[in-house]
């Protein structure tokens, strides 16, 4: 299994991913949120300069934030400075476009989406609709230096449902998410992506990598994981984004039945946050996510609770149970876990992943 590490992309500290590589990280997954950090490309650019043995890639680019081609692009233009070490995670946009007010690329858009990325990586000529026309497009200089789609570069799909898993099984090399609750569920989502490709007649890639982003807190021998303020300060900002999610889709969908019966407290509590804003409907995702895997916001502290950070999926624990974790979804499938943590604890929780479970597992 692989090792990487993701945080908030900060083109003034973009020597935080470069330090990965002395870490013992397998790869570098930089996050793509146009309303909230610095640009991804920019930052992967100034990292594939610094760095010779790190995979690095996007984590995940937006599709409705760039045309299909422009991402194509992009990313072949990061694998001429890293060749064969590049990337391309990719997803329909759940913070990046709601931090603006809508929502994220609707399934089928995705799909074609990726069938369009995934021919010009390949040095295809493809059909490209734009404003309701088609036509057929391909790189024009691949050989000038420019971009490089010689080396392959994999394009790794941000899919649960079984619309984007589908997707990820027709055009892409692998599936991430956070971790799912339970190894089965993880052997479904690979059995779905596996129809996808059947559905095009696409031979479904050996190595087709289940990925896992999820935070994480390593506990000292004797260290209670209960209402610890390191837990909350390295976990916090991530997990409230869950939080986040589910009043995302309240607000969509007029329900909150995907609220898990044991953060119902914590629940109400954010209501009653979000309802203390007094803020113009129009203008509450302006609000929404700020700190987003960034830092926590003081109001929101209190409701980073054992309960929620069950909910999120938090990786907490000492060693050995992290580590016996990890071996039981590695056995499933699992092939690479992402760490995101708060941006202010990023190098302390790297150096600690790094020290007490790479170096161990």
């Amino acid at each position: 299994m692989r090792f990487a590490a993701a945080a908030a992309p900060n083109i003034s500290d973009w020597k935080l991913f470069v330090e990965l590589e002395a870490l013992g990280f397998d790869s570098a997954w930089v996050p793509d949120s146009q309303m909230i950090w610095s640009d991804t490309f920019a930052v992967l650019a100034l990292i594939a300069t610094h760095t010779s043995r790190l995979r690095i890639g996007t984590g995940l680019a937006i599709a409705p934030t760039r045309l299909a081609p422009v991402t194509a692009h992009a990313i072949a233009s990061i694998n001429q400075l890293a060749p064969g070490r590049t990337f391309l995670g990719i997803g329909s946009g759940h913070t990046a476009m709601r931090a603006m007010g809508f929502e994220t690329m609707k399934g089928p858009a995705f799909r074609d989406y990726l069938r369009v990325v995934r021919a010009l990586l390949q040095g295809e000529e493809v059909e490209y609709e734009l404003n309701g026309e088609r036509r057929p497009i391909q790189f024009l200089h691949p050989d000038q230096g420019y971009i490089n789609t010689e080396q392959p570069v994999p394009i790794y799909v941000g899919a649960d449902g079984p619309i984007a898993l589908k997707a990820a099984g027709a055009y892409g090399d692998g599936r991430i998410s956070a971790m799912d609750p339970t190894p089965d569920r993880m052997i479904e989502s690979v059995g779905i992506a596996r129809e996808g490709a059947r559905a095009i007649g696409r031979p479904f890639p050996e190595n087709f990598a289940p990925i896992a982003m999820v935070s994480a807190c390593v506990l000292r021998a004797g260290e209670h994981k209960h209402n610890n303020p390191r837990v909350i300060e390295q976990v916090g900002a991530t997990v409230v984004g869950v939080l986040h999610w589910w009043y995302e889709m309240y607000r969509a969908y007029g329900s909150d039945q995907m609220v898990p019966d044991l953060c119902r407290d914590e629940w109400n509590q954010y209501l009653k946050i979000v309802a203390g804003w007094n803020m113009p409907p129009d203008r509450v995702h302006q609000r929404l996510h700020l700190g987003h895997a960034t830092f926590l916001v003081p109001e929101e502290r209190k409701l980073v609770t054992p309960a929620l950070i069950e909910a999120a999926g938090a990786l907490v624990g000492e060693p050995d149970e992290i580590i016996e974790k990890l071996r039981v979804h590695e056995a499933a499938g699992l092939r690479e876990l992402v760490l995101l943590p708060d941006y202010a604890q990023a190098r302390a929780v790297f150096r600690d992943f790094s020290k007490e479970i790479i170096s161990r597992y």
